[in-house]
């Protein structure tokens, strides 16, 4: 809503500074997003006289002028205009002024003689629509005065951001009579007096209501005998002020009062509407399917019946609350002019509106909620208006439908109970006085105040909107500060939120970064990455969407981690080392909320340290994703735990597996697929693995366990077995550590060998590796003899050789 100072002064009084005046108004609810200067886009445009008119020596078309603007020598100018005459007076546009068109005038040489400005058109100074020649002033301009200055144009334009539930904020008696009450002053409301003359308007018109439930109210007026012209300089300005542009005076004054009262008005030429038994038969009804109409931009609407319309004898001539029709449209020619004044269904404007592509100021305020009760008084303003600037008769009367007239809401406001909710100590008449000036009629004194809520406040419907009312008026800022109470109560963490806090510790202590993405998703990355669902599981879809990129709710992590590092890249960061503990969703049929797990995430791209001298970085891959996972499970005490070899369409072959933890899969691991890499422009490696987080909470270790430090010497043998290709390391491991207690106290992989494909002397049996392991034996109360570890061993490897279909490698 852009309000003009100029304008609002005229209804209530403001003397203080636009930042004071701004800083009350973001304070109780309505914020200034700008604050406007108009006469600052005229800066350099003074009045100036002509003083000689002569023929361009190399134009026909061209007249070489000098003008006098007051200062010093007279200006030469040359000019392609030719209504004005030596004597005339112009605004004149001097070198360095930068037009509302943003043209910056320069000194310039057309058709070899030098210019040293412009004189302008009303078009090109932003004063209205005709450009076909110069603006000349009235005689008694003053040469020499900056032109804004001279046409009234200075003035301050506050744009405000009114919030939905304010409409009755959308016109300049809203605003005035909000700040009225913020300053403490009576607005001053227009006023006018309207004259008749003639047959009454219900010879010509009638109206007709099909669906009272989207249109509560619909009133027409009729004006006869109007003359069509342009409107005067103080309508132009206010409309301009107010972000419209002039059109003609009819269609000036309905947006003028659009403006002014907050209610959407239409003119149509009577002339072209058809008629029935002599009378105009105005019918509000829904669109019927294959009805087309084209609105006032040109353009063939084709309409669907959740649309309201405004239709004659003929069909419709306008869409309800959103546009009218080209064909009724007020002209040159038109004569009669009947005005609609009306309210209509806030949805179903809404969704004309939006489906149709058409967002007009009409729209605006219908979608938001117009008063009922404003029609019949908006109308009777536009109508004397429209008498006054067009020279027409107001025919006496008024069509006024109104099946479903607006009660104002009573409420009761207790003034005790709102200072105990409010923490404020206001009197019951300070608490009246406060309503009155927002335009809420109160009854009654002492503790309980009956209020009777005007129809332009939709939004107070219960006893604590009128306390919201109250205290933003009078002071939120004027509150004291108090500490909520407490009952001896002491907040902390319980088990599940400490061990989350565990995770991203151990997380950040190994060295990533915490990320937090967008829980959107497109469904076709989803089909790309090839995620797994359920036999009965879908995607989760958004019912109103942001965009097609985001309309399902992710299945995953990984795309988001694999868009950060991508970006990361092109910035020139190439260790990525990401993080993320976040929400995936999915659904099934008959599911009225979704399936939510909580995951943890990670990606790992680059490497670790940056490039030294004496060497290069080591790729990260999946064994540094690995490192990861194993460091998070001894800090929470997950054990035992293993990775199963797995196939994911996401990740690479033979670099993929299960995390295994007490023989529950609670995630994956391993290395991204190249085709994913590739379409999500990312270069290089990355090893990524996601966890189910209640899974890990579940498995973690309420009790840390500490091992004493050992007093006796550990015994260490090596060993290596050769198995077959597809067997994997951790089920030797497990063999190992399953055969070796109670004297085992450690087991590592420290070597694995294959023969390569091409090598001449083979070492090893064709389709099999060797897997060597260093073994370490101890007891806790003694020194292990030579013998005993001996026999232990001995078993060990004939257990592991059994179970493995190992050979021991010589």
């Amino acid at each position: 809503m852009r309000v003009s100072l100029k304008w609002l002064k005229e209804l209530v009084d403001v003397d203080l500074p636009v930042e004071q005046l701004c800083d009350r108004l973001d304070m109780t609810g309505t914020k200034v997003e700008q604050v406007i200067k108009t006469g600052a886009a005229l800066e350099g445009v003074i009045v100036g006289q002509v003083l000689t008119k002569e023929q361009h020596p190399n134009a026909d078309k061209l007249s070489y002028c000098q003008v006098d603007v007051g200062a010093g020598e007279p200006l030469k100018i040359v000019c392609g205009a030719t209504n004005f005459a030596p004597g005339d007076k112009v605004p004149v546009a001097t070198v360095g002024a930068t037009l509302p068109g943003g043209v910056t005038i320069k000194r310039a040489k057309l058709r070899g003689l030098e210019s040293e400005g412009m004189m302008c058109s009303a078009s090109e100074l932003g004063a209205g629509a005709d450009a076909s020649g110069l603006l000349v002033l009235p005689p008694d301009a003053p040469v020499g005065l900056s032109y804004a200055e001279y046409a009234g144009l200075s003035d301050t334009i506050l744009e405000l951001e009114v919030t939905p539930n304010r409409p009755d904020c959308l016109s300049m008696v809203g605003v005035a009579r909000e700040v009225g009450a913020v300053l403490g002053r009576e607005f001053r409301a227009p006023k006018w007096a309207l004259e008749t003359s003639g047959a009454p308007v219900e010879r010509d018109v009638a109206v007709t209501i099909e669906d009272p439930d989207l249109c509560p109210r619909y009133t027409a007026r009729l004006i006869r005998g109007v003359r069509i012209g342009p409107s005067p300089e103080w309508l132009v300005e206010r409309i301009v002020a107010a972000g419209a542009r002039p059109i003609n005076n009819v269609v000036d004054v309905t947006n003028y009062v659009l403006f002014e009262l907050g209610q959407p008005l239409h003119a149509f030429d009577l002339a072209t509407l058809a008629r029935r038994e002599g009378v105009v038969e105005v019918v509000v009804r829904r669109a019927r399917e294959g009805e087309t109409l084209t609105t006032l931009d040109g353009q063939e609407r084709r309409l669907s019946p959740d649309m309201l319309v405004i239709a004659d004898a003929s069909g419709p001539v306008a869409l309800a609350g959103v546009m009218g029709g080209e064909a009724t449209e007020v002209s040159e020619t038109t004569v009669d002019v009947l005005l609609e004044s009306a309210c209509f269904d806030r949805a179903c404007i809404s969704k004309t509106s939006r489906a149709l592509g058409l967002i007009s100021e009409s729209s605006l305020r219908f979608e938001r909620g117009v008063d009922p009760e404003l029609a019949a008084l908006a109308s009777e303003r536009a109508a004397q208006l429209i008498a006054e600037l067009g020279g027409g008769e107001v025919a006496p009367g008024i069509v006024d439908m109104y099946p479903r007239p607006a009660t104002p809401r009573v409420l009761t406001v207790r003034v005790g109970r709102m200072n105990a909710f409010l923490g404020t100590s206001l009197a019951s008449d300070e608490t009246a006085a406060i309503l009155r000036r927002l335009g809420i009629a109160v009854e009654g004194t002492g503790d309980a105040l009956t209020c009777t809520v005007p129809t332009f406040r939709p939004d107070l419907e219960r006893e604590v909107d009128l306390y919201e009312e109250v205290v933003r008026i009078w002071g939120m800022e004027r509150v004291p500060s108090t500490l909520p109470g407490g009952r001896e109560r002491v907040g902390g963490l319980d088990a599940v939120q400490r061990i989350h806090r565990r995770i991203g510790a151990v997380m950040r202590a190994c060295g990533l970064n915490e990320h937090i993405g967008l829980v959107f998703e497109d469904p076709r990355r989803v089909e790309l990455c090839g995620f797994e669902l359920g036999p009965d599981e879908t995607l989760v879809e958004l019912i109103n969407p942001m965009s097609s990129e985001q309309s399902h709710l992710r299945v995953s992590t990984l795309t988001g981690l694999l868009d950060a590092v991508s970006h990361n890249q092109r910035h020139g960061v190439t260790d990525v080392h990401l993080y993320e503990m976040g929400r995936v969703f999915r659904t099934s049929a008959g599911r009225k909320l979704p399936k939510e797990r909580l995951v943890l995430g990670a990606a790992l791209a680059g490497s670790w340290d940056r490039q030294q001298w004496y060497e290069r970085p080591r790729p990260l891959d999946f064994f540094d994703a690995k490192g990861v996972v194993q460091s998070l499970f001894d800090d929470l005490g997950i054990e035992p735990w293993r990775l199963d070899a797995a196939e994911h369409a996401w990740l690479q072959p033979g670099r993929a597996a299960d995390v295994v933890v007490r023989g529950e899969v609670v995630g994956w691991i391993g290395e991204v697929a190249p085709r994913l890499l590739e379409a999500f422009d990312v270069a290089g490696a990355v090893a990524a693995f996601e966890l189910d987080v209640k899974s890990i909470v579940r498995a973690a270790g309420g009790v840390r366990r500490y091992d004493e430090i050992p007093r006796f010497p550990a015994v260490k043998l090596d060993v290596a077995f050769v198995v077959s290709r597809d067997v994997p390391a951790e089920r030797v491991l497990a063999a190992i550590r399953a055969h070796g207690k109670p004297l085992l106290a450690d087991v590592r992989l420290f070597d694995v060998y294959v023969d390569p494909d091409d090598a001449v002397e083979r070492r090893l049996p064709e389709g099999t590796k060797s897997l060597a392991f260093s073994l370490e034996y101890r007891a806790a109360d003694r020194t292990l003899a030579d013998d005993e570890v001996r026999a232990v061993h001995e078993r060990v490897l004939a257990k592991v050789c059994s179970e493995v279909g190992a050979t021991l490698r010589g």
